[in-house]
């Protein structure tokens, strides 16, 4: 059976996508290969000169791309309602953005940089995104884990980490968090039985910046893949026909199963409960009766 590529996109003129972090990593072909289908796509960027460079380089390759950027920090929930309130429609919503293996540190709203960024900014995008979401026919939300997954373990009495912090272990818990919220999502719109689907990914082994090797990093691109095939997941996760809702896409679009903790009813629900008191964004529209 051929693998699936890019070039196996459905036409997606009329659709609008947000692709968060899409300046730099899978995050940059990702945002390319939904213009060159047709998409409106809105790049995020935590600074208004790197979403600048990206709707550039987009449009060296795709002259007539119908593509803007906006400023998004998901460090600083304040910036994530400001972009959320000027969203007019989406259909395509890809939580990409990310930061990874980074010393101790918090967000501006106080949470640990890795959980508070790469989780909690995106659990409370997504809800903001909500309304809007849910009034376009097959919306679908792609949120980006990883395999380290699995190697992540949440402790809800040291969200913090203040009793021990771990680079790789934190980062861990964050795509956990990710793969934990994708699942539940979909539960949750199943439950109230609204029009979304909710899907997760794993880039597989990419050479981006999210690691930082300094003058060694070079040698991500010479063993590792590159951000276009990073993006393949994202890509078929977000566009196509065969996806199903609560689906966990890995490298190559193939299908992978996830961790037991991840597979967890119970510590879904709990992180869930968790975020929505910690962001203050409640999910009103898909909310257990």
């Amino acid at each position: 059976m051929t693998a699936w590529t890019p070039a196996d996109m459905p036409d997606l003129t009329g659709r609008s996508a947000i692709v968060t972090g899409a300046n730099s990593g899978i995050g940059l072909p990702t945002a390319l290969e939904l213009a060159r289908r047709g998409a409106r796509v809105t790049v995020t960027a935590r600074s208004a000169d790197k979403g600048a460079g990206a709707v550039t380089r987009i449009r060296q390759e795709v002259p007539d791309a119908r593509v803007d950027h906006a400023r998004l920090d998901l460090a600083d929930l304040a910036s994530v309602r400001e972009f959320a309130a000027g969203v007019d429609q989406v259909d395509l919503l890809v939580n990409n953005a990310g930061v990874g293996m980074t010393p101790k540190s918090v967000t501006k709203d106080g949470f640990e940089l890795q959980f508070g960024t790469n989780h909690l900014g995106h659990f409370a995008l997504t809800g903001l995104l909500l309304p809007r979401l849910l009034a376009r026919p097959g919306a679908r939300v792609v949120t980006v884990s990883s395999d380290a997954h699995a190697r992540g373990s949440i402790d809800f009495d040291d969200l913090a980490l203040d009793h021990g912090y771990g680079r790789m272990s934190a980062y861990g818990r964050s795509k956990l968090a990710n793969l934990l919220f994708a699942l539940e999502l979909q539960r949750r719109v199943q439950r109230a039985g609204v029009d979304l689907v909710s899907v997760a990914t794993h880039p597989g082994a990419t050479a981006t910046r999210i690691v930082k090797l300094g003058p060694l990093q070079w040698l991500l691109g010479v063993f590792l893949q590159s951000p276009e095939a990073g993006a393949v997941p994202s890509l078929y996760a977000a566009t196509s026909p065969d996806i199903r809702g609560g689906e966990f896409v890995g490298p190559r679009a193939k299908l992978l199963t996830p961790s037991p903790t991840a597979r967890s009813t119970e510590v879904a629900a709990r992180l869930w409960d968790v975020s929505a008191e910690l962001t203050g964004v409640r999910f009103e529209e898909i909310a257990y009766r």
